[in-house]
């Protein structure tokens, strides 16, 4: 009933009234204008509560965007992103120190630098291969202990920074096979027995080598000499043409110039055209960006990369006196870190550090097994699985492996409820992965809600199961939605940003980049769409601009001073907008954009349901 009609019943009644003729024409209209205020206000609340009933509703009923995140378009790359989960082995002289040198720990450092943190005269330690027999390095052990673990390559120190080649090379004495009593190639053997057993082989190479002339220095910054390049050329060579199909080059450290950064690459990329390389080689010569030692992103990064993590912190090297407790608790950090890995994309490289006998210490290989039997218990959780656009959540990670979703659950939560927001597809069944019971669950528009038991199964990391009625999609939390005219008014606010790393030729140069700039929109209507960016661009960069199917390729002038388009917005659809630059020098680099807004619009909102290709 409208206000009015409320006013009109009060005057009737009143003028019925005997005492209607004692009331003033001024409290009569009082009385009517409260009665139109009243129903007013209830009115307004109506329409707003209606209108984010709507809202919801025509999220609701969209057809999302594809919930998985894809690898890389480099098929080479693309096989390394699919490897996941892989071995990383620090062996060298420095095992046999053991990080200890006349008879003291050496506190300082990780222990596979200890020449450098006990300032180790290099006839001293030249003393230590002496003694290094390495009678207890088993290869095939070392791998079968890596499929155990779920692993599927190992990478292995050829060369630290001590410059001792744990290879057979032509270009120096100061090598295993002729400094030592061992004697013996042990990377053609490792690289044999990875081969043997199925796993991809890769190389850890130093570009600081304090043997050839590198001065001691604590950042490992280096730059390097015209009077080493023949040796570093040398020693690639040897390795990439030694020991079969090499998958990955992990370079480390020194500050190369673009050119050397360039050449070693490119001798990586002459011998064996399918090893992908690290971005350690600096100057943006890599495939696939190395964070910080253990560094997991907070959230998904664009691009090839991986975390190399170590079971202790403080080294990488084996070192005697480390203490080793807490195994749960280790083995737990672990599988949140290859899981929180995984579910954002990247690539988890986990570290041993064997003893200078060449075994690998108990407490390592438990925790490795231990891994293995957490990956055993949840098969497809993180192993084929894949990163999903949902992104971190309040209780855990998400990953996805064809029509299995798992919830990855670090954080149980206290309420017993755990929210998954944004799925667009219908779920099938829900339980805790390794229990065969479902879970009570609910499915409220785009917004999965499941009742948790009080304590979960698997007390390492518990895993709930979500089966999908089919491939994952999703709707983003900032979707712009518009019924009106066929408008988006697009704000900083809005934007998901892909994130990377770039570098000026040396770690510490090293910094993010925004690579890429997404928002969604959606309507159900449908039509054609033109771009008005309102901002900064490199007016030297091409910039590929994407809605939908449909996409231009502009310079930053263009970008900032031009309508771009036409695009065809599907209905009932999300659409994603995209800016990306077309022509890098180099994956990761920068946009150089300053995005202050952007409208998307039609040219003739009333034929916006109208759409024509």
């Amino acid at each position: 009933m409208h206000g009015r009609h409320i006013a009109d019943l009060i005057i009737a009644i009143l003028k019925n009234t005997r005492r209607f003729i004692m009331f003033k024409s001024r409290l009569f209209k009082m009385i009517a204008l409260l009665g139109v205020m009243f129903m007013t206000i209830v009115s307004t609340f109506s329409n707003i509560a209606s209108a984010d009933a709507a809202n919801e509703e025509n999220k609701g009923n969209l057809k999302g965007i594809p919930g998985t995140i894809e690898y890389n378009s480099n098929e080479d790359i693309a096989a390394w992103q699919r490897l996941q989960y892989g071995m990383f082995i620090h062996w060298g002289l420095y095992s046999e120190l053991g990080g200890v040198y006349k008879e003291k720990p050496v506190t300082r450092g990780y222990s596979e630098q200890i020449q450098m943190w006990a300032n180790i005269p290099e006839e001293e330690y030249l003393k230590v291969a002496n003694q290094f027999k390495a009678e207890n390095f088993n290869p095939k052990e070392i791998c079968s202990l890596a499929k155990d673990a779920g692993m599927k390559y190992v990478v292995i120190t050829s060369k630290h920074h001590d410059g001792f080649s744990m290879f057979d090379t032509a270009t120096t004495d100061y090598n295993i096979v002729d400094s030592t009593p061992y004697g013996k190639d042990p990377l053609k053997e490792l690289a044999n027995a990875c081969r043997d057993q199925g796993l991809k082989f890769g190389v850890y190479f130093s570009l600081v080598d304090w043997h050839q002339g590198h001065p001691f220095d604590n950042n490992n910054n280096n730059s390097i000499p015209e009077s080493m390049e023949p040796t570093i050329e040398k020693q690639i060579r040897e390795l990439m043409t030694n020991y079969g199909p090499i998958a990955e080059v992990w370079f480390d450290m020194s500050s190369p110039t673009q050119a050397q950064s360039s050449k070693f690459a490119g001798i990586v990329r002459e011998l064996q055209p399918h090893a992908v390389i690290n971005s350690r080689i600096f100057n943006n010569q890599g495939d696939f960006r190395t964070l910080g030692d253990n560094q997991v992103p907070a959230s998904t990064l664009d691009g090839a990369w991986q975390t190399p993590a170590s079971i202790y912190h403080s080294t990488w090297g084996y070192r005697s006196w480390q203490v080793r407790d807490n195994f749960d608790g280790k083995v737990r950090d672990l599988v949140t870190g290859l899981t929180s890995v995984t579910a954002r994309g990247g690539n988890y490289l986990l570290n041993i550090g064997p003893r200078g006998d060449g075994s690998v210490v108990g407490f390592e290989a438990d925790v490795l097994r231990a891994i293995g039997s957490w990956l055993d218990r949840h098969p497809g959780a993180v192993l084929g699985a894949s990163a999903t656009r949902f992104g971190k959540q309040p209780w855990g990670e998400v990953t996805v492996n064809n029509h299995d979703l798992f919830l990855h659950v670090i954080n149980w939560p206290q309420s017993g409820e755990l929210k998954l927001s944004g799925l667009a597809t219908r779920a099938l069944n829900v339980q805790e992965d390794g229990n065969t019971s479902e879970l009570q669950w609910k499915q409220e528009g785009n917004d999965l809600v499941i009742t948790l038991p009080n304590k979960p199964t698997d007390a390492i990391l518990p895993v709930i199961k979500v089966k999908l009625a089919g491939d994952l999609r999703i709707i983003p939390e900032k979707t712009l939605t518009n019924e009106n005219d066929g408008t988006w008014n697009i704000n900083p606010a809005d934007l998901y940003l892909g994130r990377s790393y770039a570098d000026r030729g040396s770690y510490y140069t090293t910094k993010q980049t925004t690579v890429r700039q997404t928002a969604y929109i959606a309507s159900h209507k449908g039509g054609q769409v033109y771009l008005e960016f309102d901002g900064k661009a490199n007016a030297n960069e091409k910039y590929q601009i994407e809605i939908g199917n449909h996409s231009y390729v502009v310079s930053g002038e263009e970008l900032t001073n031009s309508s771009i388009g036409p695009f065809t917005v599907p209905a009932n659809e999300v659409t994603t907008f995209t800016i990306t630059l077309a022509e890098p020098a180099y994956p990761t680099k920068d946009l150089e954009l300053e995005f202050k807004s952007a409208h998307i619009v039609s040219k003739n909102p009333n034929k916006f349901n109208s759409p024509k290709e």
